[in-house]
């Protein structure tokens, strides 16, 4: 058995692993987009690498598992099928409904980005679009992916081949997420393998904890905090509360939280619910500007079942996890707009959560100059990004061309991160026995933070950690 890390090696994204067992039979494990590779400049990264996609024929792949609906988990899956990739993606339900939202999402940007430079007659420009559209996946090979998926259920073995299962274990993190863990027979030898995908936190709004792992033998694990604590101690309503009475309780002012569609915006409208509904919160317009939000949302509400048991009773008693009094979902650009007119407190919930793109940077360039208003960053900012420069103190910042002076006021909490930190990591090492678990791969994290979390892992036990290289193969 021969495992390869084809990304997030030594990096957060792109997460593509390639295992080989018996028989040439080669799976793939996430494909995802590299999303650091193209970031300069602070313009946002590309959904798709600007080159080669992959460092292996597209055909010789026998099968897809998907960890979780993330770009950088699942953001080069049409580009599998588009250069001949005809198996199946298996994952579980909810993955696949808002992994079909993300994809569909990338593709219409785009081929908003085609259409931009087919209507210009510049000559340089004729030939980058040329380059564009062998890059950049559409409509047709997102449905190409998502006829082809397979959904399983968490927690049941799954036989995909002679001698080889697979279970989708539940991760917290985001709806629909898991481990995965694989079974082999090899030569009338058993070896087993676990991925971590993202690994969640405990008692996080809506989702469950992440499961225990069963001993295996070889550990595949994540490690964006493998070098840090969380900073918030309080639990995501006092964080909330708190930024809410004194940014628009306190004072009349306008509350603007960028924050990702997918997983993170529901967290933070179901916490805005428990506010208002238990806790006698007054009752402050909020609003949510996003489309993907919305198909999002209804998708955590159809999946109610697997959703944490606080979560599952709160919709019992109340009959909806994110529509509440004085809630509105905003769909169209001409109802975002409008916003900028309602001139009582109020809060404005919208993507991206980096500031870059979306309808956020529209909130931001109108309320930026307003010391009544407060920008409350909520998870991390890559740098470069707006978002990393709001949190890095620039006075001035340019928006949509325009320059403008900083005088809202910027705050940041990280009570709704959705990934474990340090300690969980390790906690979730130290289900497996340290005598019988032979390697830990260290994956989807900054080099520094790999090194750091490989000590720490030492320190308690584990000395048996590997830091893989991008295309390093390693004998199981």
């Amino acid at each position: 058995m021969k495992l390869s890390f084809l990304g997030a090696a030594r990096q957060v994204t792109g997460s593509m692993y390639l295992l080989e067992v018996q028989d040439d039979y080669r799976i793939l494990i996430d494909c995802g987009s590299d999303l650091e590779r193209s970031a300069t400049n602070g313009q946002t990264p590309p959904i798709t690498p600007p080159t080669s996609f992959f460092p292996f024929e597209a055909s010789s792949i026998n099968l897809v598992l998907l960890t979780h609906a993330h770009v950088d988990h699942s953001g080069n899956l049409p580009n599998l099928y588009r250069e001949g990739y005809e198996g199946q993606i298996l994952c579980t339900e909810p993955t696949f409904s808002l992994t079909e939202i993300l994809l569909k999402d990338a593709a219409s940007i785009n081929q908003k980005k085609i259409n931009d430079l087919n209507a210009s007659k510049k000559k340089h420009v004729k030939d980058r679009q040329v380059k564009m559209q062998s890059d950049l996946f559409l409509d047709r090979q997102v449905r190409d992916a998502m006829e082809n998926v397979v959904s399983i259920a968490f927690n049941r073995r799954f036989r995909v081949h002679e001698g080889l299962d697979v279970t989708f274990i539940p991760a917290g993190h985001l709806l629909g997420a898991a481990h995965i863990l694989i079974n082999v027979v090899e030569n009338g030898a058993r070896k087993s393998i676990c991925f971590s995908g993202d690994i969640g936190r405990k008692d996080y709004p809506l989702l469950v904890d992440p499961a225990t792992v069963p001993p295996v033998d070889y550990l595949i694990c994540e490690s964006t905090y493998g070098n840090r604590l969380h900073e918030d101690t309080t639990t995501p309503v006092e964080a909330l509360a708190d930024v809410i009475k004194r940014t628009c309780i306190d004072i009349p002012g306008r509350l603007i939280i960028p924050s990702f569609s997918v997983g993170r915006t529901q967290a933070l409208l179901y916490t805005l619910n428990k506010l208002y509904n238990e806790h006698n919160f007054p009752s402050i317009k909020v609003f949510s500007d996003s489309p993907m939000a919305l198909e999002s949302s209804r998708v955590y509400t159809k999946n109610i079942r697997l959703l944490n048991k606080e979560a599952r009773d709160f919709y019992e008693e109340n009959e909806a996890l994110f529509d509440f009094e004085n809630f509105t979902f905003l769909e169209t650009s001409k109802q975002s707009k409008a916003v900028s007119d309602y001139n009582e407190p109020c809060i404005i919930v919208s993507s991206s959560g980096m500031v870059q793109g979306g309808r956020v940077e529209y909130h931001v360039a109108a309320n930026i100059g307003n010391p009544y208003c407060t920008i409350l960053i909520i998870g991390y900012c890559a740098e470069g990004t707006l978002g990393w420069r709001l949190l890095n103190g620039q006075p001035t910042l340019t928006i949509k061309g325009k320059e403008q002076a900083v005088n809202a006021n910027i705050e940041k909490i990280d009570v709704f991160s959705g990934h474990g930190d340090r300690d969980d990591l390790v906690n979730f090492v130290k289900m497996q026995p340290a005598d019988s678990l032979k390697r830990v791969f260290l994956v989807h994290g900054d080099l520094g933070s790999m090194e750091a979390f490989k000590e720490t892992l030492a320190g308690v036990g584990y000395p048996q950690v590997e830091i893989p290289a991008k295309g390093q193969t390693f004998e199981l």
